[in-house]
C-alpha cells in the first residue's frame, strides 16, 4: 500500500459518540439488568462487574464495540467494549461507514493527541471539539480489515509480555503494601502484646497504642488567596505530587487560582471522589489544590510521615468507602464530616517514626525493582503504539510484514 491511499479524515465523519448516564445499581429495583461497563471491568482488572438496571434512556454496548473513556484520569483512552451498560465517565462510539476494528486501531494511534488535550482543572475530561476534529489516517475498505488482522495478531504478542511484566510489578507492590500495612497497624515488635482497638477496619493494635478520632487528630483547612503558590494535584498512583501544565494552560486558568485551597507541608490532601480508591496523601510542599479537595492539617499527635503511609493502606481506604456517601459507587464521595469520624491508631511518636523508617529501609529494594520493571513496559509500549502508527498510516506494508 501506498502512503498516497491513505486519508486523513476528521473524526467527525467517522464516528458517532453517545456519552454514557449515570446507572441504579440498588438490587431491591426490578427490571432488566446488564454489566456496568467501566474502565477495570473493561480492561479485565475486575472480573465480576457490576449489574445495574438497563433504564429506557441507558446507553448500551455489544461485544467488541468501540468505549472511549470520557472522565477521569484515562480520559481519552479508547477500550473494547463488552455487552452490558456505558458507564458515565465513557462513550459508546459507532463507526460510520469504516471498518470497526480499523477505527479503533486508528484512533488508538491518535490517543496520545486526544489526551495531552483533556480540560478540566478537578477531574479531566475529554474535549469534544478536540475529538470532532481529530485527523486519522483511513486507508482503503479493502486494507481496513488487513490492517486489522496485522495488529490484532501482533500486539496481542506484545501485550502478553506487558501483562507478564506487570503482574510481576503488581505482586511487588503487594509485598510493599503489605509490609506498610503491618507496620502502621501492628508495630514493629512481634513479642507486643495486643488489644482490641475498637475500630473494625483496624483490628487489634499494640497494647500501648492509643486510638483517637480524626476529629481530634486533625483540622480541617479552608485557605485560599495565595495564587502564586505552585499547583498540587492527587493521584491514586503517587499521592499528592506537582501538577505540571503547559504555559498555555496555566495562563487561560490563572484568574481562578484565587478560589483554589492552600495545602502547607505536612497537611492530608485527598480528593472526596477518590478517596475510596487511595487517593490521597501529604504534601510535600506549601502550594494550590483543586476546591474540591479536602485538606487536613495534622494537629501534633501524629507525624505527617507516618499518616502518609497509613491514609495509603487498603484498609483505611476500604473504610473511607464505607463512609462515604452517593448514588452509584462510581460517584462515592467521602466529605470532611465522614473523615474526621474514623479511628486512627496512635502509636507512641517514638515508635512512629521508627516505623517511617523501617518502611524505608524494607521497600526500597523492592522500589528498584519496580522502576527496572516500569522501564521495561514502556519500551514494550513505546514498540506498540509505534507499530500501530506505521501500520494504519501505510508506512508499513502489512502484506509483507506479517
Amino acid at each position: 500500500m501506498r502512503d498516497s491511499d491513505v486519508r486523513e479524515v476528521r473524526f467527525r465523519y467517522l464516528a458517532e459518540v453517545e456519552k454514557g448516564r449515570l446507572a441504579r445499581i440498588d438490587p431491591s429495583i426490578g427490571g432488566s439488568k446488564a454489566p456496568y461497563l467501566t474502565m477495570d471491568y473493561l480492561r479485565g482488572e475486575r472480573i465480576e462487574p457490576t449489574l445495574v438496571v438497563v433504564d429506557p434512556d441507558a446507553v448500551t454496548a455489544s461485544e467488541k464495540s468501540l468505549i472511549l473513556l470520557w472522565d477521569g484520569a484515562n480520559a481519552g483512552e479508547f477500550l473494547t467494549g463488552k455487552h452490558g451498560v456505558v458507564a458515565s465517565t465513557s462513550a459508546l462510539v459507532t463507526p460510520i461507514d469504516v471498518d470497526a476494528r480499523f477505527l479503533f486501531w486508528t484512533c488508538k494511534a491518535q490517543e496520545w493527541l486526544l489526551q495531552a488535550e483533556t480540560i478540566g482543572m478537578g477531574i479531566p475530561h475529554v474535549n469534544g471539539e478536540v475529538l470532532a476534529n481529530l485527523r486519522l489516517s483511513v486507508p482503503p475498505s479493502n486494507m481496513q480489515s488487513a490492517i486489522a488482522d496485522y495488529l490484532d495478531q501482533k500486539t496481542s504478542g506484545l501485550d502478553s509480555l506487558v501483562a507478564t511484566k506487570e503482574l510481576v510489578r503488581n505482586l511487588l507492590a503487594e509485598k510493599r503494601q503489605a509490609i506498610i500495612t503491618r507496620a502502621v497497624t501492628c508495630g514493629l515488635d512481634s513479642r507486643t502484646a495486643f488489644r482490641d482497638s475498637g475500630a473494625p477496619w483496624l483490628g487489634a493494635i499494640p497494647k500501648n497504642w492509643r486510638t483517637e478520632r480524626a476529629a481530634w487528630l486533625f483540622r480541617e483547612r479552608d485557605e485560599r488567596g495565595e495564587p502564586d503558590l505552585p499547583l498540587l494535584e492527587v493521584s491514586i498512583k503517587d499521592g499528592v505530587v506537582a501538577r505540571e501544565f503547559s504555559q498555555e494552560r496555566i495562563e487561560t486558568t490563572a484568574a481562578d487560582f484565587n478560589t483554589y485551597k492552600i495545602a502547607r507541608q505536612g497537611d492530608v490532601v485527598f480528593n472526596k471522589m477518590r478517596m475510596w480508591q487511595g487517593a490521597a496523601g501529604i504534601a510535600p510542599r506549601d502550594g494550590l489544590v483543586s476546591p474540591d479537595y479536602v485538606v487536613a492539617a495534622v494537629t501534633g499527635e501524629l507525624s505527617p510521615a507516618y499518616v502518609g503511609l497509613l491514609i495509603r493502606t487498603g484498609a483505611f481506604s476500604a473504610e473511607c468507602a464505607r463512609r462515604s456517601h452517593g448514588i452509584v459507587w462510581d460517584r462515592l464521595r467521602l466529605y470532611w464530616g465522614g473523615f474526621r469520624e474514623i479511628q486512627l491508631p496512635v502509636p507512641p511518636s517514638d515508635i512512629q517514626q521508627e516505623i517511617v523508617n523501617h518502611v524505608a529501609h524494607a521497600t526500597a529494594r523492592l522500589d528498584a525493582l519496580a522502576i527496572a520493571l516500569e522501564r521495561t513496559i514502556l519500551l514494550l509500549k513505546e514498540r506498540r503504539a509505534a507499530l500501530i502508527s506505521e501500520a494504519v498510516s501505510g508506512r508499513l506494508d502489512v502484506d509483507r510484514a506479517a
